[in-house]
């Protein structure tokens, strides 16, 4: 099913390159931006699509993020605040010879943008939102996000953040999202990657991307990023293989027997047959939830990385444009004046 959509995208004529997916616009971020390796690595992972660049769209928001459209050498829009999913839902539903993605914020996505985001996870439309997580609303200088931890000093809780912060990968999960992943900017491998699984996914594909602002709240991420600490702290999610990390492999999740939880164990020769598999296609979204449950809000210790969930679910512009072709099989074409000019109408006496 997602090579049928990918093949109603027209494909290249030519051997692309990531110079063609580069615009000759000014890239204007601020100065070691972590925004900068995330457009690198999706410019250097487009041409392996091979899709004709006409045929591709970039939707944003509003925020640093929402600058991406103006650097990609496709079609795009920078549209309102939090209402990229929406748009983009209509642009894949009536165009599904495109391929559409959302680069949106943890500010954009999760705070005016929440509804529409979780409507369009649940509607599977088909397509690939990037939500750029770096803790923080760096667009506005520094007031703290929807993902910014309980107690976070910024210029709008000067005495600290009281709010619990949304775990995006959470979130989707909830909303029932068929694809979930999360990966990390300064990984370039990981984020092609998993960028490339998005792609092939029919559906809503939600790609949370660990994103530093070392602007405003730089050394979010460390923990994952230094090479010492990343080892105990990165849970690296392979489908099919034993959930297991830490310098030599040597510390996996269980399940917890009594209560359902998932716990992290050293492992042993005692405990080694009971360390999990990863399993990204399971048709419940349970274990994966489970899983997104063990990163400490604070610290980030115990982070998953990599695909959650990876499931196949009915896609909505396909399950629309049957309805569409049913109906004109049955009733023929509509009549656009017949319907604004129909019995239900209201006069409206002043």
């Amino acid at each position: 099913m997602a090579e049928k959509l990918l093949d109603l995208v027209p494909k290249a004529e030519a051997e692309q390159s990531m110079k063609d997916f580069k615009s000759d616009q000014e890239v204007r971020w601020c100065p070691g931006c972590g925004d900068y390796a995330i457009l690198a690595a999706v410019q250097g992972f487009m041409p392996q699509l091979g899709l004709a660049r006409e045929n591709i769209v970039f939707v944003s928001g509003i925020g640093c993020s929402s600058r991406f459209p103006y650097y990609m050498n496709t079609y795009g829009m920078h549209s309102i605040h939090g209402r990229a999913p929406a748009i983009a839902t209509g642009l894949a539903a009536s165009r599904r010879d495109l391929s559409v993605w959302v680069v949106t914020g943890d500010g954009d996505a999760l705070s005016i943008g929440g509804n529409h985001l979780i409507h369009a996870l649940r509607r599977n439309v088909n397509l690939k939102i990037l939500l750029f997580n770096n803790r923080i609303y760096g667009l506005t200088k520094g007031q703290y996000s929807p993902t910014s931890e309980v107690g976070k000093i910024t210029k709008s809780t000067p005495m600290g953040s009281l709010d619990a912060p949304f775990n995006p990968v959470s979130l989707a999960l909830g909303a029932e999202a068929s694809f979930v992943a999360r990966t990390v900017d300064s990984d370039r491998k990981h984020l092609t990657d998993v960028l490339r699984q998005a792609a092939d996914h029919p559906g809503t594909a939600l790609v949370e991307i660990y994103q530093n602002c070392n602007i405003f709240n730089d050394g979010a991420f460390d923990t994952l990023k230094d090479k010492e600490q990343a080892e105990e702290a990165v849970i690296r999610l392979e489908h099919g293989r034993p959930i297991r990390f830490g310098r030599g492999g040597t510390k996996g999740v269980v399940r917890d027997r009594a209560t359902g939880d998932l716990d992290i164990v050293t492992v042993t020769a005692g405990n080694e047959a009971d360390i999990l598999v990863h399993d990204a296609q399971a048709a419940s979204p349970t274990t994966a939830f489970a899983l997104s449950r063990l990163a400490d809000p604070d610290t980030l210790h115990h982070t998953p990385i990599g695909v959650l969930r990876s499931v196949h679910r009915p896609v909505y512009d396909t399950l629309m444009a049957d309805q569409l072709d049913e109906a004109v099989q049955q009733r023929g074409k509509g009549d656009l004046g017949a319907l604004l000019a129909g019995g239900d109408t209201w006069t409206v006496v002043g």
